[in-house]
């Protein structure tokens, strides 16, 4: 260990992560290396360990270096996904192979080749304890991301609140860019609402329809009005809002049964004109203007998974901006799109942006990342380590 933290190399870190087998919730050994790692660069560490009724708990790690102000965090998360057929593989999926420039292995673009990188930086820009930190450096790192998301970053940020820390600024390192380090900063995220519509009638034979109540009809009315009308036009930093129907299912396999029920299930990504609350009203008024004309009843069940957020742009943007501009030479889109992360639980704390690897691999068979990457992004954090400190240290 003692020669990895003096070259600081971010792709034997990312090796030695990507070995560790740390499927969600395993910890795998990926924390016992970062926190060793950090703990011989001088940081302290507290690893938490959360639990949550029928769910696995969750091994989380806390680490920090610095006890003032400006204080940035590096999020992220060790766990990964399953590798699924493992034969598939070119290179195996924990093997931390490289082969013709790039990177094989799980985790090695989403996310732990991103840590990694961010670890290496870190490293660097301390410069073995020589320099003089003008503010405070964490590392968030969590082990759930991929799974429920129930005893990670929610409840790591409790314990943070509970003890009187305050994080000013956090840096996510999700694989932000869709082809080439250098393309997009997310700089939001839309929000994720899931919903199921039953509709209830009678059952029946289809001789005698009089004598039934049919759902189908019903439910295919509510749908037909779900997606007859946009939601919004979207603005200036998010796309329009959008309802996907992911299931219809009326559980029958009878051909000369009228069904009892019918019932849809949907997901809408929502951007900052809506909440998961105003959706699910707006919905059902639809649904009962819809059904106003059938002797049917109906429900609804939603789970939303993340509100709409978005950080404005200003002195942190900028910043970060600038240097991957400096660093690759192209100036990234500012961009809201792509899935849920932990910045949703991040943005309730401190203003946070995204920016990591290449994600076109992710959770794909021989997911792999760029070696030259691995070295840019390290790079692009280095700079901004830098550049971070003199913009807030001098505005503080």
């Amino acid at each position: 260990m003692t020669e990895d933290l003096n070259t600081a190399d971010p792709v034997e870190f990312a090796r030695k992560l990507i070995r560790c087998p740390s499927i969600t919730p395993a910890e795998g050994g990926a924390l016992d290396f970062l926190q060793t790692a950090l703990e011989g660069a001088g940081f302290t560490c507290h690893r938490l360990v959360f639990s949550e009724p029928g769910t696995p708990d969750v091994d989380n790690l806390y680490a920090r270096i610095g006890t003032e102000s400006p204080h940035l965090c590096f999020a992220g998360h060790t766990d990964v996904v399953p590798p699924g057929d493992e034969h598939s593989w070119t290179h195996p999926p924990f093997g931390g192979e490289v082969s013709d420039g790039r990177l094989y292995g799980r985790g090695a673009a989403d996310m732990k080749g991103g840590i990694a990188c961010f670890l290496a930086a870190a490293l660097r820009y301390l410069g073995g304890g020589s320099r003089n930190l003008r503010g405070s450096i964490s590392f968030l790192i969590t082990g759930d991301e991929e799974g429920p998301a129930l005893n990670g970053m929610q409840k790591v940020l409790h314990w943070l609140k509970e003890r009187g820390e305050r994080l000013d600024h956090c840096l996510l390192g999700e694989p932000s860019n869709p082809a080439a380090l250098g393309d997009a900063i997310k700089i939001g995220r839309r929000g994720s609402l899931n919903g199921v519509l039953t509709v209830s009638g009678r059952q029946g034979h289809v001789a005698y329809p009089e004598l039934a109540a049919n759902p189908v009809p019903g439910l295919l009315a509510v749908l037909n009005r779900f997606l007859a009308e946009p939601l919004d036009a979207g603005n200036a930093h998010f796309a329009p809002s959008n309802l996907e129907i992911t299931s219809i299912d009326v559980g029958n396999d009878a051909e000369n049964v009228i069904p009892a029920r019918a019932s849809a299930m949907f997901n809408i990504r929502f951007n900052d004109e809506h909440t998961a609350k105003s959706l699910e009203d707006h919905l059902r008024q639809i649904a009962g203007a819809a059904l106003a004309g059938f002797d049917l009843r109906h429900s609804f069940s939603f789970r939303a998974t993340g509100e709409c957020f978005l950080t404005e742009p200003g002195l942190l943007v900028a910043t970060l901006r600038d240097v991957v501009k400096e660093e690759t030479g192209h100036t990234p889109e500012l961009s809201t799109g792509g899935g849920t992360s932990d910045a949703r639980f991040i943005k309730d704390t401190c203003p946070v942006v995204e920016f990591g690897l290449v994600n076109t691999t992710i959770h794909a068979v021989d997911e792999h990342v760029s070696v030259a990457d691995l070295h840019g992004l390290t790079a692009i954090y280095e700079r901004f380590l830098a550049r971070y400190f003199e913009a807030f240290a001098e505005s503080s």
